[in-house]
């Protein structure tokens, strides 16, 4: 999960740095542009095939882990959150904007493609921000799951010492 959604994260804020700040470069001009350009295939793609696979994949993670500890479980949980909550606001808040920007808003309509276009832009580091906190919340897992392992091998090295030196006595 951790690998997906950091790609997840990447490409959104590629997205961010590259792809908006030219769709807002030059409206309507660079809108015509990316509409030419998205004419075969869109970054919803990526997104509606990745986004699920990371949503599962949280999923399964908080089930395997569920009994590991209480910490562990609310960390899962929380990323699982921040993961559906970024899917939620890309098909509520930025699919409709997408199709006002790259289908549907006649391109001598400036002011609502400027409009547009800055509202997606600034919600988009919204979006981001909710990812990096799932990665986050992922990792502070991953990294309580190796100490509860290290803790269990020094148990379980403790233990054979013990008994391997009370063998050694009799």
């Amino acid at each position: 999960s951790i690998s997906v959604a950091s790609g997840l994260l990447f490409t959104n804020l590629f997205t961010s740095l590259v792809d908006a700040r030219s769709w807002g470069s030059d409206i309507p001009n660079s809108i015509a542009a990316a509409r030419q350009y998205f004419k075969v295939v869109d970054p919803g793609v990526f997104f509606r095939l990745f986004s699920p696979v990371n949503q599962a994949l949280g999923l399964i993670a908080l089930v395997i882990f569920w009994k590991a500890s209480p910490a562990i479980r609310l960390r899962l949980f929380i990323a699982l959150v921040c993961y559906v909550s970024a899917e939620a606001m890309t098909f509520s808040y930025f699919f409709p904007r997408n199709d006002i920007m790259f289908r549907d808003a006649a391109l001598t309509d400036i002011d609502l493609l400027k409009k547009t276009w800055s509202e997606w832009n600034n919600m988009n580091w919204v979006r981001t921000a909710i990812l990096l906190a799932g990665v986050i919340f992922s990792i502070l897992s991953l990294h309580k799951i190796y100490l509860l392992e290290g803790e269990r091998d020094k148990s379980t090295f403790a233990k054979s010492r013990s008994l391997s030196s009370k063998v050694a006595i009799s």
